[in-house]
């Protein structure tokens, strides 16, 4: 197992009148090379819960375990750590600051003890991986577009050879077209790399179409960690909670009501694609292609 969470709990101004749990007696583990929508509402407690993962945060109770050992316990390297759980911030690219892309992406290589020529190694590794090729290497930072300024940001955690990688939000802000690239991207390295990767996310259509398994969080507890159809059969106590099930989930079960007979746990267009054709017996070569295209 990659990362095993065990009885974490972190309370803001402990012994005050403000006094307020953040995240509560939370256990779970992230099995290695998995992928994992982590969800919730505001204020659920996702941002304090993943800063808890590489010793961020030090949580009131509780602790995390990397391959069995205690971050939290005293001597533990914790800049170690941090190479091998790679963490990438909401809007990381404001965290960009070097003269140019290169150097930007090799400063955490550079900063675990590599030397020049390692660290740029991996760096124009992790750079080609995400779309940026020889072109940019020379660039400053702050003249890319805002979706090369998140791959760029993104390029400088994977420079660190990460095992596990949580990324909160990494779509943010992105045209349909540069969200799709993005999240593709990230898909591929779990499967390339054989990566462990936590997604935070608010969108259901997200994690419904990358996560094999998600984790919901309600006022600092972690209510449900399942595969996202068990998840989304919860209706109700996801939206008494601020959250939903994907549009597409939601169609199926209109058309249900309609009288047609079709799978009420489908999640994603190709999905509801599929059941549409079984539905009127049509035969389909290639129905992933053909749902794309009716995106």
């Amino acid at each position: 197992m990659s990362l095993e969470v065990k009885n974490l709990t972190h309370i803001y101004n402990k012994g005050t009148v403000m006094e307020s749990y953040a995240v509560k007696n939370v256990s779970f583990t992230l099995e290695d090379g998995s992928f994992v929508g982590l969800i919730g509402h505001t204020g659920s407690g996702k941002s304090t819960l993943i800063q808890h993962l590489n010793g961020l945060e030090t949580p009131t109770e509780g602790t995390v375990l990397f391959h069995g050992e205690d971050i939290f316990k005293p001597g533990y390297d914790l800049r170690r750590l941090r190479g091998k759980v790679g963490l990438v911030f909401q809007y990381p690219e404001y965290q960009l600051f070097e003269e140019t892309v290169l150097k930007d992406v090799m400063y955490g290589p550079i900063n675990m003890g590599l030397s020049e020529k390692e660290a740029g190694d991996r760096a124009k590794e992790a750079l080609a991986r995400i779309g940026l090729g020889e072109q940019y290497w020379e660039r400053s930072p702050f003249e890319l577009s805002g979706g090369e300024k998140r791959r760029a940001a993104i390029a400088g955690i994977l420079a660190m050879e990460p095992e596990v990688l949580i990324l909160d939000e990494p779509a943010a802000g992105l045209d349909p077209g540069g969200r799709r690239r993005m999240l593709d991207m990230i898909g591929s390295l779990h499967r390339e790399k054989h990566m462990t990767v936590l997604l935070v996310s608010h969108s259901m259509e997200d994690v419904a179409e990358y996560a094999d398994k998600l984790m919901v969080m309600d006022k600092g507890e972690l209510i449900f960690y399942a595969e996202p159809r068990e998840v989304f059969r919860h209706v109700r106590e996801l939206e008494n909670c601020g959250l939903s099930i994907p549009e597409i989930t939601y169609l199926a079960h209109d058309l249900k009501d309609a009288g047609f007979d079709i799978d009420t746990d489908i999640s994603t267009v190709n999905e509801a694609f599929a059941e549409i054709c079984k539905i009127f017996g049509i035969k389909s070569e290639n129905e992933e292609d053909q749902a794309d295209n009716c995106i």
